[in-house]
């Protein structure tokens, strides 16, 4: 099938490109970029796609989409048209709890919200610490996924930080990273042969940085917001020691160490000192800890309960100049998604974990670009060539012979956000009703539209 892309803003961080192009697809490839290739400059407007021949601008187009043949256009005026999103961190709960999400759910969900690729992390039932799993999540993909989905091993059996799982099974089967998420590893050791071990195959391990001990039963940030509610809190500590120990190992061992979802201003510091020493190491933020503080469990809301939990206004300060000075690599949503029933149980009872694959680009635009925190190109890296480059993935970049892996958004409209009409089976998020700037037009994978508004 041959896709024209017709005046969009091209923004590209990986080659730099920024510019009023139309892009050419054919057989799943970029094959063409070229600047006013429609004949005409396109101002910015706001339109969304539309057929050929119809809307704005199709006259003047109309000759050269026939000497291509082009079976499709898409007009992106007033649009931008970047590398396809990737998210590094999704649970998609299949194998095993299919009431929360399924592949199916999850990678529709992710194409709504602009996602071309997502890795998967292991915590199922049974966990993927096996080749089977893998390549019964790769097979169900292949079938039901409307992206690409990369799964990411086990570090330990069963998750349970005993036992190291077959890392080199998994690298073969097709993961690209190993982590036990969710749960830490505890034990000091165990974690220094998991990094000997990943370092064999050059496979980044991902890190959930929590010290057990130090956060003990606390299910929110250890503040004032904990202290009025009468919850118990978990310091930032719990996360910061792990990170240091980390740090240590991963320079011990030479190993590519990433950092899940950072939330202290502590552990900011600690990497950017480690980078500034050669240290391989990386890491992530999610908009929800971007976006919101502890101040947003008051009225003991669920759906802002997460693990790490929403910090204080400091630390929300300290992860917007990690983003700033590239200290924090990947922006990623932890997208942890859970029945209604779960999270309207009593706050200490509920499980931890949000939902954000729909939401993640809005609030993204919202809280960094529009306030002048990032550029939009230093937004867009943080969720495309960055992640690509930490998993080594021939994606996130446009070129001419490259996948047409896309995503077409409109950075200045204005929505609200209603989890009933969620492509995802849950609906826990913290942006319920929250009014967000910046939506998906259309997303495209291997040259096919996998979703378009």
């Amino acid at each position: 099938m041959r896709i024209l892309i017709r005046g969009g803003q091209v923004i590209d961080p990986a080659s730099g490109l920024a510019d009023l192009l139309d892009l050419f697809i054919e057989d799943g490839k970029i094959i063409r970029i070229e600047k006013n290739a429609g004949g005409r400059r396109q101002e910015a407007g706001g339109t969304e796609p539309t057929e050929t021949g119809k809307g704005k601008g199709s006259r003047t187009a109309k000759p050269l989409e026939s000497a291509l043949n082009v079976d499709r256009t898409l007009d992106a005026t007033g649009l931008v048209v970047c590398p396809g999103l990737i998210d590094m961190h999704v649970h998609l709960r299949q194998p095993g709890r299919e009431d929360k999400e399924t592949i199916s759910s999850g990678t529709m969900a992710a194409a709504r919200g602009g996602f071309t690729a997502v890795c998967c992390m292991p915590n199922t039932d049974p966990v993927n610490d096996t080749r089977s799993v893998t390549e019964f999540i790769l097979d169900t993909a292949k079938r039901e996924g409307a992206v690409q989905v990369y799964p990411v091993g086990a570090i330990t059996k069963g998750l349970k930080g005993e036992e190291l799982a077959e890392i080199g099974e998994l690298f073969d089967a097709g993961c690209v990273a190993i982590s036990d998420d969710g749960r830490p590893v505890m034990h000091a050791e165990l974690m220094r042969r998991a990094m000997e071990y990943a370092a064999m195959f050059d496979l980044p391990l991902i890190q959930h940085s929590e010290d057990l001990h130090l956060s003990g039963c606390g299910v929110v940030h250890e503040g004032l917001v904990a202290t009025e509610l009468g919850l118990r809190g978990i310091p930032s500590a719990s996360e910061a020691v792990m990170v240091a120990r980390d740090l240590l190992l991963a320079e011990l061992t030479g190993a590519r160490l990433h950092i899940a979802h950072v939330s202290a201003a502590e552990s900011v510091r600690l990497i950017r000192e480690a980078k500034a020493r050669g240290v391989r190491v990386s890491c992530e933020v999610t908009p929800h800890h971007l976006a919101l503080t502890e101040e947003a469990v008051r009225g003991f809301h669920a759906c802002a309960k997460m693990n790490p939990p929403l910090r204080s206004e400091a630390d929300r300060q300290a992860l917007l100049e990690g983003l700033q000075d590239g200290t924090i690599d990947v922006i990623a949503t932890d997208h942890a998604p859970h029945t209604v029933q779960e999270k309207e149980r009593e706050f200490d009872l509920a499980p931890y974990g949000v939902i954000g694959l729909e939401t993640s680009l809005a609030v993204t635009l919202t809280t960094l670009v529009v306030p002048g925190v990032l550029s939009l190109p230093q937004a867009i890296a943080k969720l495309t060539s960055e992640p690509a480059r930490i998993l080594k993935l021939s994606k996130g970049q446009m070129a001419e012979g490259a996948d047409a892996d896309l995503t077409i958004f409109d950075p200045n409209r204005d929505w609200t956000v209603d989890p009933a009409t969620f492509a995802s089976k849950s609906r826990n998020t913290p942006f319920a009703g929250r009014q967000l700037t910046g939506a998906t037009v259309a997303t495209l994978v291997g040259g096919k539209i996998a979703w378009e508004a």
